[in-house]
């Protein structure tokens, strides 16, 4: 038997601020659907006190727990640190900005609660409710237009935060996975359809952030990585 029925993953790097919101926000959302669930923060090698913050939260409440990495493993790298190391029947993660809204929380979680394997928010349905600049949006369906004629996924959204999977069902995927930042959530998803599994996509509210980390270098390496990863699996 699990420890938890689900740990919802935080994943942060430089995030001090945002953590004041989104840890008490997470903790609210995630009472009204279980009351067996974790928070864990995969706090990537901050120099801004995020660390310290959160282990002060973990101090007073148990429900909280910081995976604290002394330098930078990657955004990917320190998600699938987490969930390698949690026992939950559902594992799930969402930007410490809480860009999605949260009132989608549980949907996500019933998703896999009713059978799927992976659940994942979508802000280009066109049920879509999304708030950001002209430039991220040309940017966001070019990439994700490419995603689907390079690497035939059936998806929309591949790189929204915020994501749910079936544990036992995942934890396979990630020994393939060899993107260890932004490319993760996209290599994840393209892996998770050519096994065979079961995926929901719903559409999402969703406004962007101004602090946003994603860089021009991480938008260029994401674009030769499905490149990379065409070949690799043809291989």
């Amino acid at each position: 038997m699990t420890e938890y029925e689900v740990c919802a993953i935080l994943p942060v790097y430089n995030d001090r601020e945002a953590l004041e919101t989104a840890i008490p926000r997470s903790i609210e959302v995630l009472s009204g659907i279980t009351d067996s669930f974790l928070l864990a923060v995969a706090e990537d090698g901050s120099t801004d006190g995020s660390a310290e913050f959160v282990h002060e939260w973990e101090e007073k409440d148990s429900r909280v727990r910081l995976f604290h990495a002394d330098e930078r493993l990657g955004r990917g790298t320190a998600l699938a640190r987490v969930i390698r190391a949690v026992d939950a029947e559902i594992v799930c993660y969402y930007d410490v900005d809480l860009a999605t809204d949260m009132a989608h929380l549980p949907a996500l979680v019933q998703a896999i609660r009713d059978g799927s394997d992976v659940a994942t928010g979508s802000r280009l349905m066109p049920e879509s409710d999304i708030v950001r600049t002209q430039g991220r949006e040309v940017a966001s369906r070019g990439y994700n237009f490419l995603v689907r004629t390079v690497l035939k996924s059936r998806l929309y959204d591949h790189q929204c935060g915020f994501k749910a999977f079936r544990r036992t069902r995942i934890l396979p995927l990630l020994d393939t996975i060899e993107a260890p930042h932004w490319f993760w959530d996209t290599e994840l998803l393209v892996r998770a359809q050519k096994t065979g599994y079961q995926i929901t996509e719903f559409p999402v509210r969703w406004r962007t952030s101004d602090k946003t980390t994603v860089r021009f270098s991480d938008v260029y390496g994401m674009g030769t990585a499905i490149f990379h990863l065409r070949r690799h699996l043809n291989d």
